[in-house]
């Protein structure tokens, strides 16, 4: 089996939910691949974006780059729509100025068709996504 960046719109990922929405800044440049493009949050918190897989996947590997971010929580779903989500990564990140924060989480039990990532708080009013990764293998298809 391949590995794939699950998260790239170009694997048929996309963003069906985002708490703000800048035109300059949307939520869909978080999977579009591109590291120039990043989403931005209004200025409370908390912020939330979810993804949707259009399958069900097995994630290995996620990486977050982010700014201003403090604490985030990442939640998944495997149903064939976006509830039962359950807690699945909690982590305070650290400040890194003037610099992308790169976060890396090697993930357990990390089947998903949904991944709701919650902004609890922010080192300043605003934050910004600029790219999640997740690096793993389709399980199947919807039927």
């Amino acid at each position: 089996m391949r590995k794939l960046d699950l998260c790239l719109s170009s694997e048929g990922s996309e963003v069906i939910l985002a708490t703000s929405s800048d035109e300059k800044h949307p939520p869909e440049n978080i999977i579009d691949g591109n590291p120039e493009t990043f989403w931005t949050t209004t200025g409370m918190f908390p912020q939330e974006f979810i993804i949707f897989f259009h399958k069900h996947v097995k994630i290995e590997r996620l990486v977050i780059q982010s700014y201003f971010v403090r604490t985030l929580r990442i939640e998944k779903s495997t149903s064939k729509e976006p509830v039962d989500f359950e807690q699945w990564i909690e982590k305070d990140l650290i400040h890194t100025e003037g610099q992308l924060q790169n976060e890396e989480f090697v993930a357990r039990d990390g089947y998903a068709t949904y991944l709701r990532f919650v902004i609890i708080s922010a080192f300043d009013h605003f934050a910004s996504v600029h790219s999640i990764s997740a690096d793993g293998t389709v399980i199947s298809d919807f039927a």
